[in-house]
């Protein structure tokens, strides 16, 4: 039998039959003679409106052989076989991806044109779904035709409604076979069983991604095509969903809808009322398949899982570092915009984050609701106390995978791993030094920008470090906890007491890889460094002279351009001026007599730190500074320089007078003498006057001879 085609003007395209012409045009006019009786709603077909009586009737004559599922309509039927038997008949011509549905695979193309064939009337903003325009429609229009009869509250479709219903009424008709839990919607209870079968039907056009409902694939959506068609009209934030923007406002309202019944706190939404309410049940209903820790909620045990498998799925853009959580990427984003949005409401500082802000409000507070059951201590912040509490039980849960040593703060776990990676990854943008740590970087920084941020509540002195402030502090407090074993000596800090010991032990743990000399404190290992690398990291910035010592520089500052510095503190006694205070300090001593640092093995006092760790070089006989030409080795740089001047024959101090040179300031200074006739040094016995304190030393021996 031959076929006879009719053809289409609208289209041209060609139908078999002739009643088929009739359907196709309907297509084209849009006409649909065809209407429900029920809902009045209209149908070009009236097969359509055949199979949409069902969905009155609740009619479901074709059934699924493999999971019995029910379906109104035979071809909803043949879509639902596919996720069986996946079978997917449509692919790409572009990227060759197959698609159970000719509509997704529709809709998949709009990917690679970028095409938006859907358009909103009101604003104009064009979409490549029609699903995509219908949710945006609901941004314009208001209307909310349903009303709830119980609490007036009005929703924009009829399910929402009923929805509604069943959470006032707090029926759960639905429960699960698997753990019992109950619903109060169908649905509820099929996307439920979704997480013990871990089944995700929908997945993205785009990047593959696969979901269990739908309602979460369209909210991913969002994501690809970047729109955010909800703002807040107090600070103009745009959020992608509603219920986003509704939460937010919260915080400008502060309300708080959900409250727990058993102590009545108060939650901005119910995610944190239900995370909340495992406080007072101690309900852990997941537990890791590795390590068997349990946890209150999903999303933790989620987070947790990462440690082990060391996933990282977060990276950022601008140094492609890696995290394990995407809030943690947002706030690490602050470091490279320098955003602070949280300010303190008493001084106006800003901060980063939230808990930097809420730490910073106990300092004006000086609240510290946090306290050590052992030793009754008192701390502004929790974590603070359980690191304190470590020093009671002497745990470290944190080691070292390489070397096995072990730490009770995992940060410094941290900053010890990268002196086996060697891995410096801050950099100062002043001199472009590297840091292990940011920490580092940041106090590093205070050397160019002079800033001391920590001041003393006593007297008001301030330290570019919160250590230095510690350590200062317990100069007012005269505190000393830790005391010596063999000496009973009592020191403020562990680390003076450790150092200590080495007196008793004569122990030196450092030593140099270039010439093996061993150093009991690693700051004289440093020092001692530098005379084989030559490295001079301490610049004057009036004559550009470079020192390897901060101490050789200060020295430098001090003879060399002393009037070109500011004095602003005078001393009361002898008007004499000084450039910082701590230098005026140091200085009023003199007067006082003062000598409040002591020795640990002889007691000898000393009114200048300086100059007491000079004398405790006497006596563990270390002299870290050596002669390159003869090996003379000497216990201060100091005396290393006046040394090398025998061999230089360098006399820099010459007299204004006579021209005459010497190698020593000091010696200047009592040749001066010669020319001004001045003798400070009188005799008590006698009252002759010297020139010299050595002569006056030899003068006194005539009196110790002629007593009898």
């Amino acid at each position: 039998m031959d076929m006879k085609f009719f053809t289409s003007e609208d289209s041209g395209k060609a139908i078999s039959e002739k009643n088929n012409v009739s359907v196709h045009l309907c297509a084209h006019t849009i006409e649909k003679p065809f209407s429900c009786s029920i809902c009045n709603k209209h149908f070009s077909q009236k097969r359509y409106l055949m199979n949409h009586y069902r969905i009155h009737a609740n009619e479901k004559p074709y059934s699924c052989d493999v999971c019995n599922k029910q379906f109104s309509r035979k071809y909803g039927l043949k879509l639902h076989l596919r996720t069986h038997t996946n079978e997917k008949p449509y692919s790409c011509d572009v990227c060759y991806k197959k698609f159970s549905k000719k509509g997704a695979l529709t809709r998949h193309y709009l990917v690679h044109t970028d095409e938006k064939p859907y358009s909103c009337d009101v604003c104009n903003k064009t979409f490549s779904r029609k699903f995509g325009l219908k949710l945006h429609l609901r941004t314009h229009t208001t209307e909310k035709p349903h009303s709830c009869d119980v609490c007036y509250k009005k929703f924009s479709k009829k399910g929402a409604l009923t929805r509604h219903y069943l959470v006032n009424t707090d029926e759960k008709p639905y429960s699960c076979d698997v753990c019992n839990k109950q619903f109060s919607r169908k649905f509820g209870l099929k996307l439920h069983l979704r997480t013990h079968t871990n089944e995700k039907p929908h997945s993205c056009d785009v990047c593959y991604k696969k979901f269990s409902n739908k309602g979460d694939l369209t909210r991913h959506y969002l994501i690809h095509t970047d729109e955010k068609p909800y703002s807040c009209d107090v600070c103009n934030k745009q959020f992608s969903r509603k219920y986003g923007l509704n939460l937010h406002l919260r915080t400008h309202t502060n309300e708080k809808p959900y409250y727990c019944e058993v102590c009545s706190k108060q939650f901005s939404q119910r995610r944190f009322l239900n995370a909340h309410n495992h406080i007072h049940t101690n309900e852990k209903n997941y537990s890791c398949d590795v390590c068997k820790k349990e946890f209150f909620l999903k999303s933790s045990l989620i987070t947790h899982s990462r440690t082990h498998r060391n996933e990282k799925p977060y990276s950022c853009d601008l140094c492609n570092k890696q995290f394990s959580l995407k809030n943690t990427l947002t706030k690490h984003y602050r470091v490279h915009t320098n955003e602070k949005p949280y300010s303190c409401d008493v001084c106006n500082k800003k901060f980063s984050y939230k808990s930097a802000l809420s730490k910073h409000f106990l300092t004006h507070t000086n609240e510290k609701p946090y306290s050590c059951d052992v030793c009754d201590k008192k701390f502004s912040y929790k974590c603070v106390l359980s690191k304190h509490f470590l020093t009671h039980t002497n745990e470290k849960p944190y080691s070292c995978d390489v070397c096995n040593k072990r730490f009770s703060q995992k940060r410094s776990l941290n900053a010890h791993f990268h002196i086996h990676t060697n891995e410096k990854p801050y950099s100062c943008d002043v001199c472009s030094k590297q840091f292990t740590l940011k920490a580092y970087l940041n106090t590093h920084c205070r050397t160019h920008t002079s800033e001391k941020p920590f001041a003393c509540v006593v007297c008001n002195q301030q330290f570019s470090q919160k250590g230095s402030l510690k350590k200062h502090f317990l100069t007012h407090t005269n505190e000393k906890p830790h005391s010596c074993d063999i000496c009973y000596k009592q020191f403020s800090k562990k680390s003076d007491l450790t150092r200590h010991y080495r007196v008793h032990t004569n122990e030196k743990p450092y030593s140099c890889d270039l010439c093996n000399k061993q150093f009991s404190r690693k700051h004289f290992l440093n020092e001692h460094l530098r005379t084989h690398t030559n490295e001079k990291p301490y610049s004057c910035d009036i004559c550009g002279k470079k020192f390897s010592q901060k101490s050789s520089f200060n020295t430098h500052y001090i003879h060399f351009h002393s009037n070109a510095v500011e004095k602003p503190y005078p001393c009361d006694v002898c008007n004499k001026q000084f450039t910082t205070k701590a230098n005026l300090t140091t200085h009023c001593r003199t007067h006082t007599n003062e000598k409040p640092f002591s020795c640990d093995v002889c007691n000898k006092q000393f009114s200048q730190k300086s100059s007491l760790k000079k004398h405790c070089l006497t006596h563990t006989n270390e002299k870290p500074y050596s002669c390159g030409i003869c090996s003379k080795a000497f216990s201060r740089k100091y005396g290393l320089n006046l040394h090398f001047r025998t061999h230089t024959d360098e006399k820099p101090y010459s007299c204004d007078l006579c021209q005459k040179q010497f190698t020593q300031k000091n010696f200047l200074n009592v040749h001066l003498r010669t020319h001004t006739k001045e003798k400070p040094y009188l005799c008590n016995v006698c009252g002759k006057e010297f020139s010299q304190q050595s002569s006056l030393s030899r003068h006194f021996h005539t009196h110790a001879i002629e007593k009898p």
